[in-house]
């Protein structure tokens, strides 16, 4: 009986690690896109790009 009455309490535990893992992932994502965009700038040497790129990155990742 004492499984079943934490079975609500782990099926909320499952949700929040579910959705920590969907955080993870998005961010995950991001940073291959800034990665992404970076390489090809770097690529071609075009210093400019790669500055506002890594200062766009700076300004969503750490707003304040």
């Amino acid at each position: 009986m004492r499984g079943l009455l934490s079975l609500p309490q782990r099926i909320r535990d499952l949700e929040a690690e579910a959705h920590e893992n969907r955080r993870l992932q998005r961010r995950v994502a991001e940073l291959t896109d800034v990665v992404g965009e970076l390489l090809l700038p770097i690529a071609d040497r075009d210093e400019e790009k790669v500055r506002e790129v890594l200062q766009r990155y700076r300004d969503e990742s750490f707003p304040f």
